[in-house]
């Protein structure tokens, strides 16, 4: 559950939830070294183009990218490496099954830390045609308008009261 108080939102992916529609999400863990956790620290990570893969029983996470730690020396990784998420093995043959099945995509939503442990929040998705982004743009617009409306009318009723 990523929205307990000891977490820290490093990045958010704002960019998943205009491009998919997300169905569910969960949480796994990201098998990192020193200089990587101490680089996300620091806030040099992206996950703009990152999207996770089963390869065999295992989930990786792909794409993301971790800006080498300026302390690191040469005992920085490659930026670019395909990391390993840590799940429950229930967890991962679920999830290997959905996107089997399903046609679904892994697409990490945010990466956090939560007790000093870096965490990614994945989000089972279906990608969206360009027209069906215009049609949630301006879903989000009417209901924007709704509202302005609904309060514009609920100021002017305060004021004839008074």
């Amino acid at each position: 559950m990523a929205g307990e108080k000891d977490d820290r939102v490093i990045i958010v992916n704002r960019r998943a939830r205009h491009d998919y529609d997300i169905e569910e999400t969960c949480d796994a863990g990201l098998a990192l070294t020193g200089t990587e956790i101490k680089s996300i620290r620091a806030g040099g990570a992206h996950l703009r183009e990152a999207y996770a893969r089963p390869q065999g029983s295992e989930i990786w996470l792909l794409g993301m990218h971790i800006a080498p730690y300026a302390q690191g020396g040469r005992d920085n990784p490659d930026p670019g490496r395909v990391r390993k998420l840590l799940l429950h093995r229930r967890e991962i043959n679920r999830l290997i099954g959905k996107v089997q099945e399903q046609g679904l995509t892994l697409i990490p939503l945010k990466l956090y830390l939560r007790r000093g442990l870096a965490k990614v929040e994945l989000g089972l998705a279906r990608g969206r045609k360009t027209h069906d982004k215009r049609r949630a743009i301006a879903e989000r617009e009417m209901a924007r308008e709704r509202e302005r409306t609904l309060k514009q009318h609920e100021r002017e009723r305060q004021t004839r009261e008074d």
